[in-house]
Parts: C-alpha cells; sequence; structure tokens
C-alpha cells in the first residue's frame, strides 16, 4: 500500500487541488453577485505577478510563511497543535535584534555576527515553545491553550521589552532597537527590473525544508516523531518515550519557528520596530494544511500565498476590492480540510476492498467498517 502509484499520486493532490478549485469558484461567485468580472480580476492578478517588484515580493513573503509552516507542520506530525509560533518569532526577533545591535557585536567577524544572531533566534523560539511543552508533559495541559496564552504573553512582553531596548527611529515616530550595522546584515539577490532584492537567507529556508525532509523521512527519530502522532500506544509498545518526543517536537517546532522574522530583519529591516509584520505564525498553519505537512507542498502553498498577498494590491486599481483574496484565502483552509477528510475516507474504501480481494472476498467485515 506503500508503493507510489498513479492511484496514490492523484489521491495526494485531489485535496489541496479541490480546494483551490472550490474557492476560486467560490471567489467567482461573489465577484458576480458584486458586479465585477472574474475574467478581469485574474487579469490584473496575473499582469501584477509579471512585475519584477511584485515578483521580488512575492518570494519574500513566501520565505516566512514556508519557515512559519515547517515549524507548524512539525507539530502536526506529532499531532500536536502549536499555534504559539507567532508569539515565538516575535520574540525571538525582538532579542536576536537587541542582540545583534548591540554595541559589542560590532567587533566580531561577519559571518560569525549573522551565526550568533540565527542561534539566539532559535534558542528563544524552542526556549518559548518549551514551557508549553513542560506544561503539556509535566501538567497534562493541552498545547493549543497553553500556546495560545503565551501567544498574548510574548506580545505584552514584547512591548515591554522594547521600550527598553529601543531607540528613537529618525524622521519618524517609530521606536525600535539599535540598528544592526553592515557586518551583521544578509546581503540579498539582486532581480532585474526590480529595486527590492530577494532574501539572502532564502537559502536558509530551503536548507530547513531538506533537514525537516531527511529528519522526519530518513532518520529513527522522525520515525518516533510520526509513529507517536499516529498512535501514542503503538509508539509505548516499541520502546518510545512519548513524554520525550513531546517535549523534543516542542523545542523542534519552537527553534524554526525563531527563523521566521530573520530573512526580514537580517536581509531589509536591520532593526525590530512597532512595525515588525506580526501574523505570520497563523499563516504558516494554512500553508502547512495547504502542503500536507510535506516539505516540497510547504514551498509551492508558501509562494501562492506570496503570490496572492502582493497581488491583492493591484485589484483596486482594476476596480476590483483587493479582500477577495482574503476572501480566497480562507476559504482555502476551510475547504482543505474538508477536501483532506473527504479523500481520507475514499483511500479507507478502497484499501478495504483491496484487502477484501486479496483475502478472496469483497465483504468488508462490520468491525473493519466501523
Amino acid at each position: 500500500m506503500g508503493r507510489l502509484t498513479p492511484r496514490a499520486v492523484l489521491l495526494g493532490i485531489a485535496a489541496p487541488l479541490g480546494a483551490l478549485v472550490f474557492a476560486a469558484l467560490v471567489c467567482a461567485v461573489i465577484l458576480v453577485v458584486t458586479g465585477h468580472s472574474p475574467a478581469d480580476t485574474v487579469q490584473a492578478m496575473i499582469t501584477s505577478g509579471k512585475r519584477p517588484r511584485t515578483f521580488v515580493n512575492s518570494i519574500n513573503s513566501a520565505t516566512n510563511y514556508y519557515l512559519s509552516a515547517v515549524a507548524v507542520a512539525i507539530g502536526f506530525r506529532m499531532n500536536l497543535f502549536n499555534i504559539g509560533v507567532d508569539g515565538q518569532y516575535r520574540l525571538a526577533a525582538l532579542l536576536a535584534a537587541g542582540f545583534a545591535g548591540a554595541t559589542f557585536m560590532d567587533s566580531l567577524p561577519g559571518p560569525l555576527r549573522i551565526v550568533l544572531t540565527i542561534a539566539v533566534a532559535m534558542l528563544v523560539g524552542a526556549a518559548w515553545a518549551g514551557v508549553a511543552a513542560i506544561l503539556k508533559v509535566a501538567r497534562g495541559v493541552s498545547e493549543v491553550i497553553s500556546t495560545i496564552m503565551l501567544n498574548a504573553i510574548a506580545t505584552y512582553l514584547g512591548q515591554y521589552l522594547l521600550l527598553k531596548l529601543a531607540v528613537p527611529v529618525a524622521g519618524s515616530n517609530n521606536i525600535g532597537t539599535r540598528p544592526i550595522t553592515a557586518g551583521g546584515q544578509v546581503p540579498g539577490f539582486a532581480y532585474p527590473g526590480s529595486t527590492s532584492k530577494v532574501y539572502g537567507l532564502v537559502v536558509l529556508a530551503v536548507l530547513v525544508g531538506l533537514v525537516y525532509w531527511f529528519v522526519l523521512s530518513r532518520t529513527r527519530f522522525g520515525f518516533d516523531i510520526r509513529a507517536t502522532g499516529m498512535s501514542e500506544s503503538a509508539a509505548v509498545a516499541s520502546g518510545v518515550s512519548v513524554r520525550r518526543m513531546v517535549l523534543y517536537a516542542m523545542l523542534f517546532s519552537g527553534a524554526i519557528a525563531g527563523l521566521v522574522g530573520m530573512p526580514q530583519l537580517l536581509g531589509s529591516a536591520h532593526s525590530y520596530s512597532l512595525d515588525f509584520p506580526a501574523g505570520l505564525g497563523f499563516i504558516g498553519i494554512a500553508v502547512a494544511l495547504l502542503g500536507r505537512n510535506h516539505a516540497a507542498g510547504m514551498a509551492l502553498a508558501a509562494l501562492l500565498w506570496g503570490v496572492l498577498d502582493n497581488s491583492a494590491n493591484s485589484l483596486d486599481v482594476a476596480g476590483v476590492p483587493k479582500e477577495i483574496v482574503a476572501i480566497m484565502q480562507g476559504v482555502i483552509v476551510l475547504s482543505v480540510v474538508i477536501a483532506y477528510e473527504l479523500v481520507r475516507r475514499y483511500r479507507v474504501r478502497v484499501e478495504q476492498r483491496e484487502v477484501g480481494r486479496a483475502l478472496g472476498t469483497t465483504r468488508v467485515p462490520a468491525e473493519v467498517a466501523a
């Protein structure tokens, strides 16, 4: 049943493809009802996507979304729902920015400064996720509740720390951490026709995806995570400590979450300020669902989300409300969950028929069907 067959491939892409088609149909109906042309809307988005600036911004957004999705997917593979990625990456970005902008860092070699900044971000993210992991392992507190509460705590703690670390931003009422000097920045990649650059840490996102795939698919640790997520009782019977795996998975997820803000911090912002982007952790949940927690699938989903976000502004010029993009994204999230369940039920029925056929009967026992 684990062989790669045409039917297995079709079932694998049926859910996300079906969700996209359904979301497109819903948005088309909404556009028609409100007096707008679906064809003109699609044309405006395609035209916007061809612009070099939109392309660069889409890649940069997708880089952040992908890192967030990988952090969420690690929890999903363990049957854990880490909703705290948003608070983890914002707190990690703040403390990493304060560390990287400290005066003593200016005397260190540039590559060492970058590595230390990234390491601090990963440690902070892991530590913040570790609080929820300890609560779950020691007291049985649901990670859903604890991570939601930790998001709120991270928001207010971040505001307090920002006031302590902040310096005025010239020419505005904004405040931010001390700017990271040139030696601690990661240069981007130029793209013809665009003044913006692709984040240099897009390479880091690719490496994270490769490590995620290798660890989850080719190591004993990854097997233990997947086995525990599928059946805790079976994992215990094979000698796996469920509590230890919960702790490791949450720490791993938090460490990756700490990287979410690094491409923008080291690539363009060079300081953590009041306008540093928030909400990337929740987008990561949608991207992970759409990508089925697969490294390549999440990359495609992150790119789709980035293109949708950055082409939305062009709709105002065409006379179409840009909120239609948010509606499409919301419908995708809802429909993909339903589509996955429908595909799963169909796969189970097909497997039951194949088992019955192999046993010489097409009848499925009542207890199996239940």
